[in-house]
């Protein structure tokens, strides 16, 4: 019998809008190392426990059988509709002109849905790889970002809006000097960005940015991704779950520090998405924001380890000329062309 965790007690965001989502949710992306099998059943027991937030994506190569659980569920009446928060993202691959509403709608087939809460440009340019791509694999046809191309783009998320078919948009993998090109272009502005987050990689720029702007950020790789793609991997990166004054906040908590990193993440204002196919990991993940927070002393000292340790580099979306995946980040503070 699965733990049950009421979701009355998971903290709420409250966004621009004035719609609510879940504080926490669980990411479905199973990144080379799980069927979509393992990752349909977890997304399965995690509605069984409580969860209420789920973030998919089309690349994610899943969809089909998370449908399955959803409808499942909606028709055992383990849940309603209403109660989930379901977010998807457009590929690189479908971001020309009329393709992102394709991209939705053979989302919303696939998820067994009639509308999704949320919906991400998930990276800001339509260069792409092939799933399963090595890390030196390069697509030729990439390009720098392009404001023009991307508010196409954005103008097709708008209308997604408007039909109905998405409550809300968002845009995921952005950095400052992008969202500052693009943000007054827009008609309707995003409620959240999606970036990676974690203990080792703080971004409080772009943090603050979103949070000024209203914009609730959404943090992928939470406890530092241990499961990421071995071609997202290398010599340089950091365990944020083995830095010494992480693991002794654990000590003190009697957890695994990977629950301190979500506990970190809920309290400092963004939403955690970890990703576990276990059932005790996933029902650790949701049941730890509901007790035992950490003290202003452990935030501060968690804010000291930053390392501005940056996983998920992106460099197979890099194009011919581009000197290295910094590129991809505007470290300078302009767009990189």
């Amino acid at each position: 019998m699965t733990t049950f965790i009421d979701p009355k007690l998971i903290p709420q965001r409250k966004l621009y809008t004035g719609d609510y989502m879940p504080a926490i949710g669980m990411g479905t992306f199973g990144s080379d190392r799980f069927t979509p099998e393992q990752i349909s059943a977890a997304v399965s027991g995690a509605i069984e426990a409580g969860y209420r937030l789920f973030d998919c994506a089309a690349v994610y190569g899943n969809e089909d059988q998370i449908g399955e659980v959803f409808r499942a569920a909606f028709d055992k009446g383990t849940v309603k509709r209403e109660e989930l928060f379901i977010m998807t993202k457009v590929w690189n691959d479908m971001q020309g002109k009329g393709d992102v509403l394709l991209s939705c709608a053979k989302s919303l087939r696939d998820l067994q849905l009639d509308y999704v809460d949320l919906f991400f440009v998930h990276w800001p340019f339509p260069n792409y790889h092939a799933p399963g791509a090595s890390g030196d694999s390069r697509n030729p046809d990439s390009k720098p970002f392009n404001v023009d191309q991307f508010m196409q783009t954005w103008r097709q998320c708008e209308r997604l809006v408007d039909m109905g078919l998405t409550r809300h948009i968002g845009m995921s993998n952005m950095t400052i000097p992008k969202l500052e090109a693009v943000l007054p272009l827009c008609r309707i502005k995003p409620v959240a960005i999606e970036m990676e987050l974690h203990p080792c990689f703080q971004q409080p720029e772009l943090y603050d940015y979103c949070v000024a702007r209203d914009i609730q950020p959404i943090g992928f790789c939470p406890i530092g991704s241990p499961t990421r793609p071995d071609r997202d991997k290398t010599d340089d990166d950091i365990t944020d779950i083995e830095v010494p004054e992480l693991v002794e906040i654990a000590k003190a908590h009697n957890v695994h520090p990977a629950i301190i990193c979500i506990k970190w993440a809920v309290q400092r204002g963004q939403i955690p998405i970890p990703f576990s196919i276990r059932e005790n990991e996933y029902v650790s993940n949701l049941k730890c924001v509901t007790e035992d927070p950490l003290t202003e002393e452990e935030m501060d000292i968690l804010e000291t380890i930053d390392r501005n340790n940056r996983l998920i580099k992106g460099q197979v979306f890099l194009w011919e000329g581009a000197k290295g995946w910094e590129d991809l980040w505007d470290l300078d503070g302009t767009i990189t062309k």
